[in-house]
């Protein structure tokens, strides 16, 4: 009875081991187990944007003379395609240590130069709202009551309950 059980579970173990193989080979799966790759998902990114900027714009119910200036917001904050933003990840894994941290520092001062000519943009079109129009705003962009970032959970204010 002994010599049974003990192969049962060298048995059981053998499988858990195969199974936990098989899954250490199969590809990585996006939301839902749906495999995705970069482009797809960069399209999906594009539209949901598209999506938020066009509720942003019936909400704001903008006249004729804000057009132009909403115009030159949204071609100041279309994100820029996700392809060579990136560096290599082999590339960076055979720098040096004091190579990787001023490519950092590099890509760092890139989105701060991004997120300056974005907040030229939004100062322009935010002067053109109404006090009603501003409050809508604030409220349906990032960091508002129902805009927060999608990393952030209420906005600023980080994960809450």
């Amino acid at each position: 009875m002994n010599v049974l059980r003990k192969s049962i579970l060298i048995g059981f173990t053998v499988l858990g081991m195969a199974a936990a193989q098989a899954q250490d080979m199969t590809p990585p799966a996006g939301r839902h187990g749906a495999v995705v790759n970069r482009e797809q998902m960069q399209a999906k990114m594009e539209e949901m944007f598209a999506k938020r900027q066009a509720k942003l714009h019936d909400l704001l119910k903008l006249t004729a003379q804000q057009e132009s200036a909403w115009a030159s917001y949204q071609a100041a904050i279309k994100p820029a395609a996700a392809g060579g933003t990136l560096p290599d990840r082999d590339a960076v894994a055979k720098m040096s240590a004091p190579d990787r941290l001023a490519k950092m520092i590099d890509l760092s001062k890139q989105r701060q130069v991004k997120m300056e000519a974005h907040l030229t943009a939004l100062t322009a079109f935010y002067s053109q709202l109404t006090a009603e129009q501003k409050a809508i705003f604030d409220d349906h962009t990032r960091g508002g009551a129902h805009g927060g970032h999608p990393g952030h959970r209420g906005g600023w204010g980080g994960h809450q309950g």
